[in-house]
């Protein structure tokens, strides 16, 4: 099979690796969720060498992550594991979480269980960075994410760009609390919660 591509992986790239130099100056190893073609792993592994940056994604999509991997050669990318969310998380270690344009993707009770999985999994001081569009006291910030939600949603009716207060509302029930929101090109955000250590491990309170 030939390498997938994703061709907005390349334009945005270069302004995301600018915001993760200063937020991961300090971690150690990183969990990306949903790592799709595998393009911005080996990318951001080869531009930040300190970090170990381990790949996660559905099972179908391993073939292609393997491919991007395997011809960059790099020793700080281990193979890509399986991670569902409606299944049990993999077994490996990670002080920062990244993921790019899944939230949008996947459906709300998806995003709900992202966050209570990271309620258990995140260990304390650890860093969730999350890129892509969002919306603003339930308004899109731009008619072209209004477009790219309708787009979204004629595909996959529970598709559809996030509202911030919501996702931070599930961060603040994980015990992450909102470090950076960093406004980005093309009407992204790249959106940084920390995990406080005195909540890491506890059993929270759920609406």
């Amino acid at each position: 099979m030939d390498k997938p591509h994703a061709p907005a992986t390349d334009r945005n790239r270069e302004p995301i690796l600018s915001a993760l130099r200063e937020l991961f100056a300090d971690r150690r190893s990183v969990l990306e969720i949903g790592s799709g073609t595998g393009q911005h792993a080996v990318y951001f592994a080869g531009a930040l060498p300190w970090l170990r940056w381990q790949t996660s994604d559905v099972a179908g999509n391993l073939p292609g992550i393997e491919l991007w991997l395997d011809e960059a050669g790099l020793p700080n990318t281990p193979a890509p594991v399986t991670l569902d969310l409606r299944q049990d998380w993999p077994d490996v270690s990670f002080d920062a979480v990244y993921s790019a344009n899944t939230l949008h993707i996947m459906g709300w009770p998806e995003v709900q269980r992202l966050f209570l999985a990271l309620d258990r999994q995140m260990p304390p001081g650890g860093l969730l960075t999350v890129y892509g569009p969002f919306n603003y006291g339930g308004r899109f910030t731009s008619d072209s994410n209004a477009a790219f939600d309708a787009s979204l949603r004629a595909g996959n009716p529970a598709s559809g760009l996030r509202d911030f207060d919501a996702v931070d509302a599930l961060a603040a029930l994980a015990g992450l609390y909102l470090m950076e929101d960093r406004a980005m090109p093309a009407n992204n955000r790249c959106i940084t919660w920390q995990r406080s250590p005195d909540t890491a491990g506890q059993v929270l309170k759920r609406p």
